[in-house]
């Protein structure tokens, strides 16, 4: 399927959003590395558009402790799937995961 035809107003103004998108998620993934904020707060923020379509493995990835080794391991013992988004998850996964990263 071929992407839509855009006008070049449009695509400026689409670009513009996933930059304004990608930089909202690269400071949460700063704070959760940095211990400024938890997991547990940014996973109650799930219905934002911006945190709810983060990949759970980026998510989980920036959390201090948790590398790419120690993120898969977790994500399988959980059941969760490698391109699963946050707002994706299920209930008892998402109670899963908190009580993980707690």
């Amino acid at each position: 399927m071929a992407a839509p035809t855009m006008t070049p107003e449009q695509r400026a103004a689409a670009l513009e959003k996933a930059r304004v998108v990608r930089a909202a998620r690269s400071e949460i993934t700063t704070k959760l590395s940095m211990g400024l904020t938890t997991p547990a707060e940014v996973l109650a923020k799930a219905d934002d558009p911006v945190i709810g379509r983060m990949k759970v493995k980026s998510f989980i990835t920036a959390c201090p402790g948790f590398g790419k080794v120690k993120t898969e391991r977790l994500m399988e013992e959980l059941g969760i799937d490698a391109n699963r988004r946050i707002q994706g998850l299920g209930v008892n996964q998402m109670k899963a995961l908190k009580e993980a990263l707690a």
